[in-house]
């Protein structure tokens, strides 16, 4: 779609980008003033829907977590106290116990390979600007190996010897992400990559090779191998090409394992050898593509119609584990690591959702997370020499009987060009007259509604309400053109999909005549969705909620975390060469447009999406007198993680479509 320069001064004008309603710089609570703070405080929430969300919110599971080598100890992460700690379990079954404390959201990224240390990641109200912390197993103090203000410290990689790890910071540059090792005995910190970019570990080797990642935008990296003796980089993969690649190292010697779609639309793992002459290894594969620059792709899983999410190979290099996503329901495969031959895997009928979690270094442990539609997540140990499995965490469902949950069905919708779009619905048992329905977009844009165990569409079912997560065109699991189809200005020839939703709904499911009242929500990309829903797409939806949503695409691009805007400028466009297919893509463009009330929800340590996007819809909003509410929370970031800010968060867009729709 081509733009005028006249067309982009209309656009301009109608952004208020002249005369703004309201204008901000930068992020975080400090890109705010206390007064602002102040006016859109969380107010209190009617008891009796707190009461409604407090029961949900403690139907919940524990995370998968990490098991010591000896399989006798479990450590995982839990928000029982209200915000995430660290818990341990002495035992399948067993009453678990607190390991860490506070306020601050704290998790576990690590365990040495002698399990006798912890490596810990611990955020400040929201900010993502995590620090790396250290803790014995046995319990005790919490020592801190790196946490600064404005910087992301990352675990990477815990070495064979359990006395040094690898991370990565942005404490040089905020839009880099630099390499260091750290002796955990000395507490000496050495650089050892400064190379401008967003660069990770991938994989490494005993031998002390090193395979570094670096991403060049939302979707593509490169990788290469690393000497840390001479501090020298080697090109591997991917250079100059932007492709989808996910690669660490395999079991024969100059082997990559390769997750893409480069050659296919649904993404495949790949053997892949950059030198093919040097390949001393039987090639068991079939259908070799050969690359006369990159090497030798060879397959190693099968051609199917659908992609395989994510893959994993076990530290001691013994077996491939990898999950098949199935239009939104996942199963878990493996297979022999050097024979490439499948690996009989424990089988869940009943299950939506079956992936693994984390693999022992000895490789003889693995943790197996499985959700149905009608409970959260059972976790499983799979010991690999016994080939048992043990249940080790329960889910809680306090107060409520499973049996009354919902399971969402698969249906879809059309789109104007007669695409149908999936999505997966939740309806009530029981709905005397025309329900209304509430239209969930998810975030990302690159991430998918999946089946499964959902607590918010419990909520709103119990509520009376038919409950709809879409995976519109742009969503992950249906194909590398369904996942790039709204990449830049592509994405204004797919928005109508959030339209298409409500029109479909609109016709199709009326009782007696009647049509449904229809709300729309979602959060981050979802929260962004939710708005143009209201202002682009007016009258189509009855309602909305915007929850962490961007509201100016241009604004956001400036003003978003420097380390991330690479990586959305290559999702969004860019501000400049794209500049007018992103004003004609801002919800605050059509904010005339606005007929039904909008209620937006911020955190304002948000490093995602600014807290000034929300404040500046709400100026907009207010300036032409259109009904609206804005509820910032002062101590969380890019969606709610305290329980009592979740109890607000949800209670309120409860209430708010209660009093609107029902």
């Amino acid at each position: 779609m081509k733009f005028t320069t006249s067309l982009v001064l209309t656009f301009s004008l109608s952004l208020g980008l002249i005369s703004p309603a309201y204008a901000y710089t930068g992020l975080g609570k400090n890109s705010v003033d206390a007064a602002t703070l102040k006016r859109y405080a969380p107010p209190a929430l009617d008891p009796a829907i707190a009461r409604q969300i407090e029961a949900i919110l403690d139907v919940r599971s524990p995370g998968l977590g990490f098991l010591t080598p000896n399989g006798k100890k479990l450590f995982f992460g839990w928000a029982a106290t209200g915000s995430s700690q660290v818990w341990r379990i002495d035992g399948a079954q067993r009453f678990p116990v607190q390991v860490t404390g506070g306020q601050d959201s704290t998790s576990m990224v690590g365990i040495t390979p002698d399990g006798q240390y912890l490596l810990l990641s611990r955020d400040r109200q929201g900010e993502e600007n995590a620090g790396l912390y250290l803790q014995s197993t046995q319990g005790g103090a919490v020592q801190e190996i790196q946490h600064q203000p404005k910087v992301k410290t990352s675990l990477q990689y815990i070495a064979d010897d359990s006395r040094t790890i690898y991370f990565s910071a942005n404490d040089l540059r905020p839009d880099s992400y630099a390499i260091y090792r750290y002796d955990l005995q000395t507490k000496q910190k050495t650089l050892i990559l400064a190379e401008s970019g967003v660069w990770w570990i991938a994989d490494a080797l005993p031998n002390g090779k090193f395979l570094f990642g670096k991403a060049t935008g939302s979707q593509s990296r490169e990788y290469y191998e690393f000497d840390e003796t001479t501090k020298q980089l080697t090109p591997v993969l991917g250079q100059g090409e932007k492709e989808d690649y996910r690669a660490e190292f395999g079991a024969h010697p100059g082997e990559l394992l390769v997750l893409t779609s480069k050659f296919d639309e649904f993404r495949r793992l790949y053997r892949y050898i950059k030198d093919p002459v040097k390949d001393s290894a039987k090639d068991s594969t079939k259908d070799p593509v050969k690359d006369p620059v990159r090497g030798k792709f060879s397959p190693i899983t099968p051609a199917m119609p659908m992609d395989i999410s994510s893959f994993d190979i076990d530290t001691t290099k013994q077996r491939i584990l990898y999950t098949v996503n199935d239009r939104g329901y996942s199963r878990l495969e493996a297979i022999d690591a050097r024979t490439f031959q499948p690996i009989p895997l424990p089988q869940f009928p009943q299950a939506n959702q079956v992936y693994a979690g984390t693999t022992t270094h000895d490789g003889r442990f693995t943790t197996i997370g499985v959700e149905t539609a009608k409970a959260p997540r059972t976790s499983y140990v799979y010991d690999w020499s016994t080939q048992t499995l043990t249940q080790w965490v329960l889910p809680s469902t306090p107060e409520i009987d499973p049996n009354e949950f919902v399971a969402g069905t698969l249906e879809s919708y059309p789109a104007r060009d007669g695409t149908q779009i999936p999505m997966f619905v939740y309806r009530p048992k029981q709905c005397p007259q025309t329900c209304p329905a509430i239209v969930h977009f998810h975030g990302g844009p690159e991430a998918q509604s999946k089946a499964g165990f959902n607590r918010l569409a419990q909520i709103y079912v119990k509520a009376g309400f038919i409950y709809v997560e879409p995976n519109v065109r742009g969503s992950e699991g249906y194909g590398k053109t369904w996942l790039n189809a709204d990449n830049g200005a592509k994405r204004l020839e797919v928005i109508t999909d959030i339209e298409d939703a409500a029109l479909y709904i609109r016709a199709n499911w009326q009782v007696n005549g009647k049509p449904p009242k229809i709300g729309v929500m979602g959060g981050s990309y979802g929260g962004y969705s939710a708005l143009m829903a209201m202002t682009k797409f007016a009258g189509s939806y009855d309602a909305g909620v915007s929850i962490v949503g961007m509201s100016n695409l241009l604004t956001f691009l400036q003003n978003t975390a420097a380390a991330r805007r690479l990586l959305r400028t290559s999702e969004y466009g860019d501000p400049d060469r794209d500049r007018a297919a992103l004003i004609a893509l801002s919800p605050i463009t059509y904010v005339d447009r606005v007929k039904s009330p909008l209620l937006i929800v911020q955190g304002a340590n948000d490093p995602r999406v600014p807290v000034g996007e929300a404040v500046q819809m709400q100026a907009a909003l207010e300036k032409r007198q259109i009904p609206s509410q804005l509820i910032v929370f002062p101590d969380e970031g890019h969606g709610a993680g305290k329980r009592s800010n979740q109890v607000l968060e949800i209670g309120h867009t409860l209430r708010f479509f209660q009093q609107h729709l029902q």
